[in-house]
């Protein structure tokens, strides 16, 4: 696969790990749609499957190049490159935007998902009961967990890992939104938010020669809470890649039929037209989390009525479509030359 891989592909990679990156990020939207959509989504899959046993004794004995080689590893860094820089960069610029242009970013991520919808079922074939029934579970899954109503914060480590597991669904299972899980289970703030700035705070303290931290209760517990749901996410991300890589070899058409269901009943989650839902404490004040933002507790959705606003959203609804038709022909395009 890597002696076919240009250096347009390369660079191609890491803008898709930054679209990756930049969706899982977002509450409602699945980095899991970036690869299927943009034509590496198995590749990602079999790739995280050669995280394995094999893979951890050429580690241990010394043999980095072979084992480099037997994770398809170029692939892999290029992805993860493209994810981290995503975390520092254009992450940054969409919290901006959803901040200052709301509606016409959730427009947006609404037409990719249509798009999404339109890609997968245009080239699926094998249409029968079992297909259709496993779209209606997706479609159901999908719509309920859109409407739940989120749990409080639970810092329990034996969760936290747990969140850890779930909220990289977002990158192995297209339309399920690790983040949005996170905002329903009660730790979005906590394990997203508040433990990456405890981070932040104790390198940037020991960097200044600040080892204060260490008889700083609070901080210690965010650390370890921050440590396991890393682990929690390492554990998830391997076994749903060995897990979706043997259904999507037994399974493929039932497979693909569920994630379509879950994409079609994402909708929910990223309709445009929606009204944020604060949550407040015993005193009617609203709460904020370590940044000074507001904590978001659900939404409240609604129809538009027709004015300019509307008009411009259904215009980035349109924009949104058209990115994703835009990745599916450089998708199609990659897969016909390596064909």
């Amino acid at each position: 696969m890597e002696s076919t891989r240009t250096l347009t592909d390369k660079i191609f990679l890491i803008l898709k790990g930054l679209g990756m990156g930049a969706a899982n990020k977002v509450p409602g939207i699945s980095g899991g749609v970036v690869a299927f959509v943009a034509g590496f989504y198995e590749e990602f899959i079999y790739s995280l499957k050669k995280v394995n046993g094999k893979a951890f004794k050429l580690f241990i004995n010394g043999r980095f190049n072979s084992f480099y080689n037997y994770i398809n590893g170029r692939f892999l860094s290029l992805l993860f490159f493209g994810m981290i820089v995503s975390y520092f960069s254009v992450s940054k610029i969409l919290d901006y935007l959803i901040k200052h242009y709301e509606l016409y970013v959730w427009s947006v991520f609404f037409g990719m998902i249509i798009g999404s919808i339109y890609y997968i079922n245009k080239d699926f074939k094998d249409r029968n009961y079992k297909t259709y029934l496993s779209l209606a579970i997706g479609i159901l899954l999908g719509v309920g967990i859109s409407f739940l109503s989120p749990a409080k914060e639970n810092d329990n480590l034996w969760f936290v890992f747990f969140c850890g597991i779930i909220s990289v669904s977002g990158m192995t299972l297209p339309g399920f939104s690790g983040s949005f899980i996170l905002i329903l289970l009660g730790n979005y703030v906590l394990l997203l938010v508040d433990s990456v700035n405890a981070l932040y705070d104790t390198f940037s303290e020991m960097f200044n020669g600040d080892f204060s931290f260490t008889t700083n209760p609070e901080r210690i517990r965010m650390l370890k809470v921050l440590a396991v749901f890393t682990l929690g996410s390492v554990t998830g991300l391997v076994t749903f890649s060995h897990l979706l890589s043997y259904i999507l070899k037994h399974y493929k058409s039932i497979t693909t039929s569920a994630i379509l269901g879950f994409i079609i009943g994402s909708l929910g989650v990223v309709w445009p037209w929606k009204k944020t839902i604060y949550k407040l404490d015993s005193n009617g004040s609203f709460l904020f989390d370590s940044t000074g933002s507001k904590v978001v507790q659900n939404y409240q959705r609604f129809f538009p009525e027709l004015n300019t606003d509307t008009y411009l959203a259904i215009g980035f609804i349109i924009v949104g479509i058209a990115l994703v038709l835009a990745l599916e022909w450089y998708g199609q395009k990659t897969r016909h030359l390596k064909d």
